[in-house]
């Protein structure tokens, strides 16, 4: 935990960028629930960061722009009832958030044509299943 938080190969947040929170989970509880600060929440200040360099920063903040306030990525988990639980839980879902901002933007689709040999087939077909759909009916008297 105390090497930073891994990305993907090539691109780790040091521990020292990441802040801690921890609050009371809300929910249901046994005799420890207004003592213990099981809630965990993770913020990463994702304009000032030294981790990713200026392309990757770029695309980060452009494509996490929704969740960001002030430049700064905040992730929250309290699904378990241990804080240690909660804290790597929130680490994985900053990862995976920060990875999925930092992706490299699909390649564009080359527009194709269908064949005129796929044209006719798909025509044909349809013709056929007219026929047949047109022989259901009475014969006219």
């Amino acid at each position: 935990m105390d090497s930073g938080l891994m990305v993907r190969a090539g691109v780790v947040i040091p521990e020292a960028e990441l802040g801690w929170r921890f609050s009371r989970s809300s929910g249901p509880g046994g005799q420890s629930v207004n003592t213990t600060d099981s809630r965990v929440e993770l913020s990463f200040d994702l304009a000032a960061t030294t981790a990713l360099n200026e392309v990757l920063k770029a695309r980060a903040l452009e494509r996490l722009s929704s969740r960001l306030v002030d430049g700064v990525l905040t992730v929250t988990a309290s699904e378990h009832r241990s804080q240690w639980r909660n804290r790597e839980a929130a680490r994985t879902r900053l990862a995976a958030l920060i990875r999925e901002g930092i992706a490299a933007p699909p390649r564009q689709r080359r527009p194709t044509r269908p064949s005129k040999n796929a044209v006719r087939r798909r025509l044909d077909e349809k013709k056929r299943r007219g026929e047949t759909k047109r022989l259901r009916n009475r014969p006219a008297d």
